[in-house]
């Protein structure tokens, strides 16, 4: 349970203007590190990625398939984590590269582009965990919080959670479409139908790559197709469940917050960055594990600086804790096990109604 000291108006403005100068003072260091980082980080994606693909051609010889697969998959979890992720939140921009622009950038998983900046950079950056305005909060599918209102949905909601790690790509491309609003009658079909032309183009692209072309090259080259189609499917169902377990534990322990509409009403650039901080959750490990996680695993310095390489959160991590502790604010961070416990804690505990109070 989070115990955080209320901030005054002063203490506030105080508090943005230090996280605003460690911010300024990160922009003002970017440079060549920062550059020949993320084109690592690309070159490791792509050769994890052909590699793990000509492993996979030699069949189902045990050794070289699982190996092709783990690499394949390790190559996914890079692209999408660390690569496609901070890129598409523009966080290098400043370099010009085309490739690596955050309007354009096309990541290797189901959800177009297009959907992810707005639902996440946008609608997840600037209202998060706002119950309401924050559709990551359960994605529509789990309640995981007292706050979120009950429905009778909610009882089988380790069978959803399960389907939903299995299949995340697709839970996150789905997102973006709003077909509860839309069976709620909200959005009309005209609204739906273009943005699932769009989805479904995305669809039979990755589709086609990975169990299509690839397969087919492999009968082509008198290789096993079902051999080369299986790794496929291995590689992105490791990635699903890396995202996901990555991004739960990120925004949904027993010590992250969520907040009522009517908390952010004439909210200040102080009571942004408190948000920011009470709501989110850090995870502990070594290097090899916050580059495979993207650096999501300082989830806290991802949701106060979004913009900056995430490669800076490891160092700016110390200064945040050590501000968030003079404003009095609990800085939540742990280790992924325990983390991950207390996730499961949650989606179990809230999967029923709040018992009612006894008179």
């Amino acid at each position: 349970m989070r115990v955080d000291r209320e901030l005054n108006t002063a203490e506030l403005q105080s508090f943005a203007s230090e996280l605003d100068e460690l911010r300024r003072h990160t922009l003002a260091d970017l440079g060549a590190a920062d550059a020949r980082y993320i084109r690592r980080v690309r070159g490791a994606v792509r050769l994890c990625c052909w590699s793990g693909r000509a492993l996979l051609m030699c069949g189902w010889f045990p050794p070289t398939w699982l190996l092709g697969s783990l690499l394949l998959g390790l190559g996914k979890i890079l692209e999408n984590m660390e690569l496609g992720h901070n890129v598409m939140h523009g966080q290098y921009d400043w370099m010009n590269d085309p490739e690596l622009a955050g309007t354009r950038y096309e990541w290797d998983i189901a959800g177009p582009a297009d959907f992810w900046r707005h639902t996440h950079n946008h609608l997840h950056h600037t209202w998060t965990n706002v119950i309401g305005m924050d559709d990551d909060v359960g994605y529509g599918l789990v309640r995981l919080f007292p706050e979120q209102r009950w429905k009778p949905f909610y009882r089988w909601q380790p069978l959803w959670v399960t389907l939903q790690a299995l299949l995340f790509q697709y839970a996150v491309a789905i997102q973006h479409l709003r077909l509860d609003q839309w069976y709620k009658g909200r959005i009309g079909a005209a609204e739906v139908r273009p943005l699932l032309r769009q989805l479904g183009a995305k669809l039979l692209r990755q589709w086609g790559k990975d169990y299509l072309l690839f397969p087919l090259l492999a009968l082509l080259l008198g290789a096993n197709a079902l051999a080369v189609l299986a790794g496929n499917a291995l590689a992105n169902l490791l990635r699903n469940l890396w995202t996901f377990l990555v991004i739960f534990c990120g925004h949904f322990t027993e010590r992250a917050a969520v907040f009522a509409k009517e908390s952010v009403a004439g909210e200040s650039r102080g009571h942004w960055y408190l948000r920011q901080l009470r709501g989110s959750s850090n995870l502990e490990g070594g290097r090899l594990f916050h580059i495979l996680t993207g650096n999501l695993s300082h989830q806290i310095e991802h949701h106060l600086f979004p913009d900056l390489p995430a490669r800076r959160y490891a160092e700016l991590a110390p200064r945040v804790r050590e501000i968030a502790a003079r404003y009095g604010q609990v800085y939540n961070s742990g280790r992924l096990s325990a983390q991950f416990a207390s996730v499961l804690r949650r989606i179990w505990t809230h999967r029923l109604p709040a018992p009612a109070a006894t008179p």
